[in-house]
């Protein structure tokens, strides 16, 4: 199979200009926007950037007001001072800001300063929360050697620990399937909780999570564009945008997406505080959580926590636009492929063998 046609059909730069043209979200554009277009349909208004009717406009602002005019009235009932009054600005503003993807870099940086002194002022810690870009000239590859792979999950046990997963409904990003040989790749009938010893005989091990596409159907559904394609290539959420609709869950191919069901819990002797506002800082209740190639990690020259804790060296990451980079090696010398290639997703997320 041509490796050349895998990963150069990946390059993005045109792909990011007709995008960016368009603010849609939809990977090269959707072509029913224009730029100084500013006419819109009778009835059809726009508040946060989120298309929506006058109705459901009002409803949204009036919640909000009388959301930030519960808090004021709070600060101004509490003997507590400072702290009460900081704490009811912090959720005020926070009750405004607008989408991440919008945001200006003052913006982020702004609402990043807010979330980490929310946090000090609620748990009396301290966190580190990052809003990083991506850098230029990177895009984020995965390989996955099946041949390698023993069972043993210490990739799952790390992506729990370093993304702040909640620990009562033992939520996990990432995915073992038990397959047993002979039988290809069967999903439907892999064991997904296998409790015994590794590697059982007669059987393989294949791991999935988020393939991070660079053409992804979950962008594609988001009504509030609460989840996009960085320029690196890695699919990120806004946490405080994501109306829980599970529009993503039900168009990925890959059962990559996950539901909060209910507020993360994370003792908090464990919680991660090496955090990114795209990444694994802590989730609210009814929103959608994903792997995200560990971008706390990732963006700051490490591996994501999966690569890094699995013991037989399975799990290979880097820069596709590196030609010395270790995932170009594997991708331009072993016979590679990708889960369900007719789809035109483009994962960015190879699977091979020894």
């Amino acid at each position: 199979m041509s490796t050349e046609k895998k990963w150069f059909s990946l390059d993005l730069g045109k792909k990011e200009e007709a995008s960016s043209s368009c603010g849609c979200g939809k990977s090269g554009g959707c072509g029913s926007h224009k730029e100084d277009d500013t006419s819109k349909p009778d009835g059809f208004d726009q508040v946060f950037d989120v298309p929506m009717s006058r109705r459901s406009a009002f409803k949204k602002l009036t919640a909000s007001l009388m959301i930030g005019a519960g808090a004021v009235q709070t600060a101004c009932s509490v003997t507590s001072g400072d702290e009460a009054k900081e704490k009811s600005q912090i959720e005020w503003e926070e009750q405004f800001k607008g989408n991440y993807k919008l945001m200006t870099e003052d913006e982020k940086q702004a609402t990043v300063n807010r979330l980490v002194r929310s946090y000090e002022l609620r748990k009396g810690d301290k966190i580190s929360m990052s809003s990083k870009d991506a850098e230029p000239d990177v895009l984020f590859g995965y390989a996955f050697n099946i041949s390698k792979c023993q069972g043993y999950m210490d990739c799952v046990s790390a992506c729990v620990k370093e993304n702040n997963q909640d620990r009562k409904s033992e939520m996990q990003y990432i995915r073992i399937h038990e397959m047993k040989d002979g039988k290809g790749f069967k999903f439907d009938e892999a064991d997904d909780n296998y409790y015994h010893e590794v590697p059982a005989a007669g059987h393989f091990y294949m791991g999935t999570q988020c393939f991070h596409c660079d053409n992804p159907p979950c962008v594609e559904v988001c009504p509030v564009q609460a989840t996009w394609r960085e320029k690196d290539g890695l699919v990120v959420v806004d946490y405080d945008w994501c109306v829980g609709c599970r529009y993503c869950m039900a168009a990925c191919p890959y059962d990559g997406r996950r539901f909060n069901w209910s507020t993360p819990e994370v003792p908090a002797d464990e919680v991660n505080e090496n955090q990114h506002y795209l990444g694994n800082r802590l989730r609210k209740k009814g929103v959608m959580e994903k792997c995200t190639f560990c971008v706390q990690r990732s963006r700051a020259g490490k591996n994501p926590a999966c690569v890094d804790a699995c013991p037989t060296g399975a799990r290979v990451f880097g820069n596709l636009l590196d030609p010395n980079s270790t995932i170009r090696w594997v991708i331009e010398n072993k016979k590679v492929f990708r889960l369900k290639e007719d789809l035109g997703t483009e994962p960015k997320f190879w699977y091979y063998m020894d």
